[in-house]
């Protein structure tokens, strides 16, 4: 994983796609993953007491955002660069549609005014069924749980909502989806939203954010909800740990790179370089967990496709204007997919320890790094349990 300044680059753009006017501040930076180049949607920080989202979206060499599906080559047969959900199901394992009635929270922050309408975009494309709000599928509210006076709009964090609700649609497309928008990032307000979800009967909820650990447990209160799967994104950033996966409450999600393999499975992965991972200085273990090295939580629990050079298919704002398809990467992927994934079996979750309980139905990870770390298993995958990937990705339904 390489970086740079944007005001320092001057290569061509890469070939496959169409770039997109809408060229990024300069003070944010590229990264390059394999072949792609990737932008964090939401910058790589946030300031204490808040998060920031953890999408990438792939973009050309000049941070340009990369879209598919444009200008000429948009005819009958074309269909969405990246992974699509019949891709996601057969490299888990997940068949069916999921559990009717079941609902997924994605909580996020800040107003998404298109966020219904991009959505029917994507289940259209790949015929997942209409999720709307006239058949009671989808729901959109603020972090108080009222229909209407949402925040203000933020593009970078409206691609976040997209991709959180594509990718929990491409697991369970029965499920009802209901989005909760806080109206900033704070923590403060994330922590009314997951609450508002909460009180909403939600089965499962989806958080795509993360930042520092220090001054977060007046917050951690939120995140303890029980009988709810509460999946979290371990951060972008590589070897390190972020909150709210610190949480011992909730289901860490770690990230892969995930490619076309011949092999049984057809599919194999490796630890993706930037899935955040490690030991927590706040957060005691939770009893489930018992790897040696972390006297205090340790994170992921699971994991899933997280490499934007390996990334999926996405539907939504590409600018504040328009929207169209992209691709994306970040563990931002990894949470939603697992939350959907629960949602495809159904039930209640006993927080993150359920995966615990059912280690041959999950794949094991034992190649890769984000980072180092004296070369151990907290930044390297390996046999059994790791950092980056926790006890791996999954292989059907039933680990959760």
């Amino acid at each position: 994983m390489k970086s740079w300044k944007l005001s320092a680059l001057a290569v061509g753009s890469l070939l496959g796609f169409a770039a997109t006017s809408s060229a990024p501040a300069s003070t944010l930076q590229l990264q390059r993953f394999g072949n792609v180049y990737a932008l964090s949607v939401c910058g790589n920080y946030s300031a204490p007491g808040a998060a920031h989202c953890f999408a990438k979206v792939v973009t050309d060499a000049r941070g340009n955002i990369r879209e598919s599906m444009v200008g000429p080559r948009l005819t009958r047969n074309a269909v969405p660069a990246g992974y699509g959900p019949a891709d996601l199901r057969s490299a888990y394992g997940v068949s069916g549609s999921g559990t009717s009635g079941y609902t997924i929270a994605i909580v996020d922050a800040y107003g998404y005014p298109n966020a219904e309408a991009d959505l029917a975009a994507y289940r259209s494309q790949y015929n997942l069924g209409s999720c709307t709000t006239a058949n009671g599928c989808f729901k959109k509210v603020n972090q108080n749980g009222v229909a209407g006076s949402y925040p203000r709009t933020d593009t970078g964090w409206d691609q976040e909502q997209a991709l959180d609700l594509d990718m929990a649609s491409a697991m369970c497309p029965s499920c009802h989806i209901v989005l909760v928008q806080a109206s900033t990032s704070s923590l403060a307000n994330l922590g009314k939203a997951v609450s508002a979800a909460v009180g909403m009967g939600a089965n499962a909820i989806s958080n795509s954010y993360g930042g520092s650990e220090s001054g977060t447990t007046s917050y951690e209160k939120y995140w303890n909800v029980p009988n709810v799967a509460v999946t979290v994104s371990s951060g972008d950033n590589g070897y390190g740990v972020q909150f709210p996966a610190s949480s011992p409450h909730v289901t860490a999600v770690g990230g892969t790179s995930l490619v076309r393999a011949s092999n049984g499975r057809g599919w194999a992965e490796t630890a993706w370089s930037g899935a955040g991972s490690g030991c927590s200085t706040v957060y005691a273990k939770p009893q489930w967990q018992t790897d040696g090295n972390c006297k205090l939580r340790t994170v992921a629990d699971v994991s899933a496709i997280a490499d934007p050079n390996t990334g999926v298919a996405v539907y939504g704002p590409v600018t504040s204007r328009r929207s169209g398809w992209m691709v994306f990467g970040g563990t931002s992927v990894a949470s939603p997919l697992i939350a959907g994934i629960y949602g495809n079996k159904g039930g209640a979750a006993s927080y993150g320890s359920d995966p615990y309980a059912h280690l041959s139905s999950l794949f094991d990870v034992t190649s890769g790094s984000n980072g180092s770390c004296g070369g151990s298993y907290l930044c390297t995958a390996t046999g059994g349990y790791d950092g980056p990937t926790g006890l791996g990705t999954p292989n059907g339904n039933t680990a959760f």
